[in-house]
């Protein structure tokens, strides 16, 4: 077993190597380019985000649709995996980390437009979409389909439901004595509850979790920055400087350089907010909308949310408490975000605790959706409820298992996903141009797209 896992881990590295960071920064910037900055748009987009296109066709509606996806995407890595990007490249990893959300508005924007341009309709009525449908209809390449189908349904048993279970068994046992055991048991029978119903049952869950836990988390931050309110100034310079001269910030991070800052803040912002990934466009294929482009756009404020917003909140929280507090241990990324949340008297923990658990446990409603689709994609409904039963079990034994080798697995599937999905991207970027002229670029977003 140890040896499986060491050759997942070499994998893996070298999977989440320097050439896929360039690749999938490379895209997000080509595409920022290509699509004449879709960015601008971000307003349009959160304003487009709230409204229900009851007359198109769809199985959920558009906010649906982004909060099952956000409920994917918001999980403890914002929380934690920003504290870590910190701690092992410096404050200016926050800087690196935001931009990659910045570039990667323009990334989920295509995804999003891809997923309802090439999306089927099943006999059912049913809205199918998502990366293998584009690469079958729009490159005829279903031989890729069927491997990004594959990795999907492979990794959300990985970083998309055992990892989050045990996440939060970790939570209840360290901070409440709740037995793994017990804690399997309930994630579990919440998971069914909320399986069983279809997309419909998890989009509506989803709609309620993850604005209420977003809120309650961001409104956590704030506390923490009004507290730390002096050292928000000196935080963001030295988060700025730091990107380009790590050595700014002194103790613990004077071994860091401009390369372990560059990467390590680029790599969570991808880790963060998937954009590249192709999970998101799966769920937003069911969406009820008019054209394409408008939820391309809705898709969009999924990296606005969780990575510009949430992200650069949490890194600022944690910056600014370590000029506040600078005899403070920095060299774990988990004791970070807990001796920050710690200054929120009486509540700080149970919060952090709170938007762990939640956030753990929505990421594996939506990516429950994910893997079903892609196993619907290769053999159609008749191994769907096998495929729902067994994903439900796992996160009873993620609950109480090691999963040390499940993380390095999961880490190489994700990297799987993106390659065929970003091969999509780039070879269909006319398509995307296209699209984007008819119904953006020519003011025609209220348009209904032809049948």
């Amino acid at each position: 077993m140890e040896l499986l896992n060491n050759l997942f881990s070499e994998l893996s590295g070298l999977l989440w190597g320097w050439l896929m960071i360039i690749l999938l920064l490379g895209t997000h910037i080509f595409l920022t380019i290509r699509l004449r900055i879709p960015q601008r748009k971000i307003f349009t987009a959160i304003k487009l985000s709230f409204k229900h296109d009851k007359s198109a066709h769809g199985d959920v509606s558009q906010f649906g649709a982004l909060a099952t996806a956000l409920a994917a995407t918001i999980g403890t890595g914002n929380i934690i995996g920003v504290a870590t990007a910190i701690a092992l490249g410096g404050p200016g990893a926050v800087l690196w980390c935001w931009l990659t959300g910045v570039f990667g508005i323009a990334t989920k924007y295509s995804e999003g437009l891809l997923a309802i341009k090439y999306r089927t309709i099943t006999e059912r009525g049913e809205m199918l979409g998502g990366p293998m449908y584009a690469l079958e209809k729009g490159l005829g390449w279903k031989w890729l389909a069927i491997l990004f189908s594959i990795f999907t349904a492979i990794a959300a048993f990985g970083i998309g439901n055992t990892v989050q279970a045990n996440a939060i068994a970790t939570i209840a046992t360290e901070t409440y004595n709740i037995s793994p055991v017990i804690t399997g048991a309930i994630v579990c029978t919440l998971t069914a509850f909320v399986l069983l119903g279809g997309v419909k049952s998890i989009a509506k869950v989803c709609q309620i979790l993850v604005p209420f836990m977003a809120l309650f988390y961001v409104l956590g931050c704030i506390y923490i920055l009004f507290v730390n309110v002096h050292y928000i100034v000196p935080a963001i310079q030295l988060i700025v400087i730091s990107a380009f001269n790590p050595q700014a910030a002194g103790g613990g991070f004077v071994g860091a350089s401009v390369m372990m800052a560059a990467r390590f803040g680029i790599a969570r912002g991808l880790f963060s907010n998937e954009s590249g990934l192709g999970s998101a466009p799966i769920v937003a294929a069911a969406a009820q909308t008019r054209n394409p482009v408008r939820q391309a756009l809705v898709s969009s404020t999924g990296t606005f949310w969780d990575t510009v917003v949430i992200c650069a909140l949490t890194g600022i929280v944690i910056v600014s408490s370590i000029i506040a507090y600078p005899d403070m241990n920095y060299s774990d990324g988990a004791t970070l975000t807990k001796i920050a949340f710690s200054k929120i008297p009486y509540i700080g923990s149970p919060l952090l605790s709170f938007g762990l658990l939640t956030f753990a446990f929505s990421t594996i409603l939506g990516w429950s959706y994910y893997g079903e689709r892609a196993m619907e994609y290769l053999k159609g409904r008749k191994w769907m409820l096998a495929y729902r039963i067994l994903y439900i079990t796992a996160t009873f034994f993620g609950s109480i298992a090691n999963l040390s080798i499940v993380w390095n697995i999961a880490d190489c599937m994700n990297a799987l996903m993106a390659i065929p999905n970003l091969v999509s991207l780039l070879c269909l970027n006319g398509v995307l141009v296209q699209e984007t002229r008819k119904y953006l670029w020519k003011g025609n977003l209220d348009q209904d797209m032809e049948e």
